[in-house]
């Protein structure tokens, strides 16, 4: 079982969240705190799997507060689930130790899917944040292309694989629990970043690369 604490200031967002994992059987929401401060008080007396938290919040902040969690307790996971996608904010909560990092906008299934990733040692970022952002700070969510000397981010490659595959945006959307306009966003980076002329000369590019990544 995941347990977790959750720190926000919206009760209406803890109040959603909390219905809905409420009859879950792997993940369980054991309180909820309204500011930082609160947050580490429940952190160090119940001591969860893993904390989801604001940024911005009355009396102590998320960073402030996950830095606190990190230094008394390293083994804690922490998400921020935040409207912010400045790539000043990602960097200050993944100083602070955090591995995690979802916009509040991005729904309930991205959340999960987070959750899970987070709390296998793995680091998640929602798709939506900067991309160059994740070239200068994440190493291991960028990889090059082999044949183009090309950064093409991790969600990228995935998007070119199932490209590679025949699906349609609207397939990818639905795999990847991402928005349709955001798949087509990811396409039109990725033509620009490979220097191609269209859409077709890219799903060229997705079959002939498909083993190269």
């Amino acid at each position: 079982m995941i347990t977790i604490i959750m720190a926000e200031d919206h009760q209406m967002l803890i109040d959603g969240v909390k219905s809905f994992y409420e009859y879950d059987e792997e993940i369980s929401i054991i309180d909820t705190a309204n500011n930082g401060d609160e947050l580490v008080k429940l952190v160090t007396l119940k001591q969860p799997k893993l904390v989801i938290t604001d940024i911005r919040m009355p009396v102590m902040d998320g960073i402030q507060a996950t830095k606190a969690i990190k230094k008394k307790f390293p083994h804690i996971y922490i998400l921020a689930m935040t409207m912010f996608d400045q790539p000043d904010a990602i960097k200050q909560m993944i100083d602070a130790g955090a591995t995690g990092y979802i916009l509040k906008n991005s729904g309930i299934k991205m959340l999960s899917k987070a959750i899970f990733a987070v709390t296998k040692g793995e680091t998640f970022f929602d798709p939506n944040v900067a991309f160059n952002f994740m070239n200068d700070y994440i190493d291991d969510n960028v990889t090059v292309g082999e044949s183009q000397n090309i950064i093409l981010s991790n969600r990228e490659k995935e998007i070119l694989q199932l490209i590679a595959d025949g699906k349609t945006s609207k397939e990818i959307s639905e795999n990847l629990f991402i928005a349709k306009t955001t798949v087509d966003t990811h396409r039109k980076n990725m033509i620009r970043k490979l220097n191609l002329a269209n859409g077709n000369e890219l799903i060229k590019h997705a079959i002939e690369t498909k083993y190269k990544f």
